[in-house]
């Protein structure tokens, strides 16, 4: 294992220290049920204080009740609650990879935190977040740079707006496997005149989770502080440090082109003595002055800043070197067994956004602008060498050990990327129900790389070292949609363009391309809406039909020098249907989402055989379901019932191997009551009701066929004290 930090031992300190000041509250407060609301506009959206039933374009928020109820510690469990969300190389020990709308969603550029962009190429913390907001398709129109599908943005936790609130927060959990939890959320205000706010959340986790051989732990101290300076200004900060170590967790893949049958999720496949865990250190924060301006007009400006240490590890099998077949394991079940380290990994993002927004009557119109302008800074600094390297020969049937191989001799590639970006967002209101909305993105940017020299050519790369890319340019991005109110109805259309960065990953398969800079491809969007008007009725639903489009890239191996290129070549299109719907009455709560998705991919030169095929790991039906119940002859008590269905994938190019369909059930329940007069809410939950093994997903990741496996029936006990 890892060494343990002194912050390990400062964040077990800080736990203790605010379950004391809340126990100390214990007896001061009245037990009261609080809600902490944030009045800063949803920033996924990127127009002020328009309402997401407004918006021309689909979004979801997850809000911080739902988040507690499912007990989510990933935005992989909050975010899969949507039908248009899925995995893609989600590895349960590794940071999160979604895929929205059938796209990978990139880590560097389709996440934000508090509207600023930030990495995220690590583990993210769960506890000190208000909300998750997902703006889905293109997103051009709030980011400059970013792959389609949808935009993900983090919302913290603020102190509390009235001066009367007081926040004292203790949850203990106990689940997912063996996982012990023990968090606190303090908030508040101070001063004569109550202008000082703060809220304060500190976790720690022992992770022991379902999957054996995978032990490690997790801390979090988060605090976030505001200044009303006199009426209309406001500053605000807020910080977070996080730490987490935790063994990893290898997929399965193919067996010699067979699918096999579906296997018992709690073994780590290729956990060895040896095997180190990977660690993941994070430190994020943001500055924000608001200034309420003449007529109306306000002025926000905002820094954040991200620095992240990884020390990027795991023990894994990978091809059947046998037959000379990296895709996939050999048809006995052995593989290759790889010892994978890359210490001390640098990220760094800074972001300084700024914004002016109001609103202008021009003649007979009324105009809603956003003038906006921002500077982006994203450096990785990678070691000099990793260590890639063959151990031995593994089995997925037998048990086996091996000899670790720490040799560093892969280069690694650093990268440096800045960006500047102008934009203005304009709502015409042409009748009290119908707005036209417009945007133009301008993005200058200067992007490059540069791999390390290879100490000694001898060992057999080739003699490419360094590998400079650089491109630079800049390129507008347009948006435009309209909508109208009629009737308790929403109609809506857009269109929208996004600019995406296309990258080589940054492992020896891709030989001396490992890490390198492709270009920029441009990415677009049509979508046209329909939705009810919230509270007109006791039903609500929503539908939309979407079509994006954006360059296919793709990979072909090199047998003769032993590495795989990627390529920028063709088209990927998808064609969808979104529909979802919700209805209250009395005790019941239903609600469901379904979305079709119709994928392929043209005009391909490098690899024409593609041509015409469905991209990898995309589901064409998913559909989410959740049913939930209010007893009125035990108040306080509310059960639920999730289910979740994916429908089959490819697994291959061809679709001669498919992934089958799959269905979970989970059940939940909620009991509010008091204990010593103090306001407590208690959860159990069980995911994957019936302890079906399935194969979860299907992804193709670096020349490899990758199959993981869906979690077992897991329990979790939660209970949380508002004191």
């Amino acid at each position: 294992m890892a060494t343990h930090s002194p912050f390990f031992k400062a964040t077990r300190i800080s736990v203790a220290v605010a379950i004391c000041l809340a126990s100390n509250a214990w007896a001061q407060q009245n037990p009261t049920e609080i809600t902490i609301t944030d009045k800063l506009p949803a920033r996924v959206s990127g127009f002020a204080d328009v309402s997401a039933q407004e918006l021309p374009f689909s979004t979801a928020v997850i809000d911080n009740a739902t988040l507690r109820d499912i007990g989510a510690q990933r935005v992989t469990d909050a975010l899969r609650l949507d039908a248009s969300v899925t995995d893609s190389y989600n590895s349960p020990a590794y940071w999160d990879i979604l895929s929205v709308r059938g796209f990978t969603l990139d880590n560097r550029y389709n996440y934000r935190r508090e509207g600023l962009p930030i990495s995220a190429e690590t583990m993210i913390p769960m506890d000190n977040k208000e909300r998750i907001e997902l703006l889905k398709g293109t997103s051009g129109i709030q980011a400059g740079t970013s792959s389609p599908g949808g935009l993900v943005n983090y919302v913290v936790k603020r102190a509390p707006t009235d001066a009367e609130q007081k926040i004292r927060n203790v949850t203990l959990s106990y689940g997912q496997g063996k996982n012990l939890l023990t968090a606190a959320d303090l908030g508040g205000r101070f001063g004569e005149t109550a202008e000082f706010g703060y809220r304060f959340n500190v976790a720690h986790e022992e992770l022991n989770s379902y999957i054996r051989d995978t032990n490690g732990q997790r801390d979090l101290v988060a605090l976030a502080m505001d200044w009303r300076m006199k009426p209309g200004t406001v500053i605000d900060f807020e910080f977070e440090q996080s730490r987490r170590e935790q063994i990893g967790v290898n997929g399965y893949s193919l067996l010699g082109g067979v699918l096999p049958a579906p296997v018992d999720p709690r073994v780590n496949l290729t956990r060895q003595p040896w095997s180190l865990p990977g660690v993941f250190n994070a430190m994020t924060g943001s500055v924000r002055l608001r200034q309420e301006l003449d007529a109306g007009w306000r002025w926000t400006t905002q820094y954040g800043a991200q620095r992240l240490k990884t020390d990027d590890r795991l023990t894994y099998g990978f091809g059947c070197s046998g037959i000379g077949d990296y895709s996939q394991y050999c048809a006995n079940g052995s593989f290759d067994l790889y010892d994978f380290r890359s210490e001390n990994e640098r990220r760094m993002t800074d972001a300084l956004q700024s914004e002016v927004a109001g609103r202008l009557t021009i003649g007979d119109l009324q105009h809603d602008l956003i003038f906006g302008f921002s500077r982006q800074r994203q450096l990785d600094r990678m070691p000099p060498l990793q260590s890639y390297n063959y151990t031995s020969t593994g089995s997925v049937f037998t048990p086996f050990t091996s000899s670790p191989s720490p040799l560093f001799i892969t280069p690694n590639t650093n990268r440096s990327e800045y960006s500047t970006e102008i934009s203005i967002k304009d709502r015409v209101q042409l009748s009290e129900g119908t707005a036209i909305w417009a945007g133009l993105r301008n993005v200058s940017y200067n992007r490059s790389s540069v791999q390390n020299e290879h100490p000694d050519p001898s060992l057999g790369y080739p003699d490419l070292y360094p590998n400079n890319k650089q491109f630079s340019g800049s390129i507008n991005v347009p948006w435009v949609g309209v909508s109208t109110q009629y009737g308790g109805l929403i109609t809506y259309a857009s269109h929208g363009h996004g600019v995406e960065q296309f990258v080589t990953p940054n492992t020896a398969s891709y030989g001396p391309n490992a890490g390198t800079q492709l270009g920029i491809g441009r990415s677009r969007q049509t979508e046209i809406g329909l939705r009810s008007i919230p509270m007109q009725s006791r039903i609500e639903w929503n539908a939309a039909i979407f079509d994006i489009s954006r360059p296919y890239a793709h990979d072909i191996y090199d047998a003769v020098n032993n590495f795989s290129t990627r390529y920028i070549d063709g088209t990927q299109t998808h064609q969808g249907i979104d529909l979802g719907a919700s209805w209250r009455l009395s005790q019941w709560k239903l609600s469901t989402q379904t979305q079709w998705l119709n994928t392929k991919i043209t005009g391909v030169q490098q690899s024409p055989d593609t041509v015409g095929t469905t991209p990898l790991n995309v589901p064409k039906f998913v559909l989410r379901g959740m049913a939930e119940y209010r007893y009125s002859s035990l108040p306080g008590l509310r059960t639920g019932l999730r289910v979740s269905h994916e429908g089959q994938r490819n697994v291959t190019e061809d679709g001669a191997i498919q992934l089958p369909a799959w269905t979970t059930f989970d059940a939940t329940a909620h009991y509010d009551t008091k204990v010593n007069n103090v306001a407590s809410t208690w959860t159990l939950g069980i995911d994957n009701l019936a302890d079906k093994r399935y194969w979860r997903e299907s992804p193709k990741q670096f020349g490899h066929y990758y199959l993981y496996p869906g979690a077992p029936r897991t329990i979790r006990a939660t209970v949380q004290f508002r004191l």
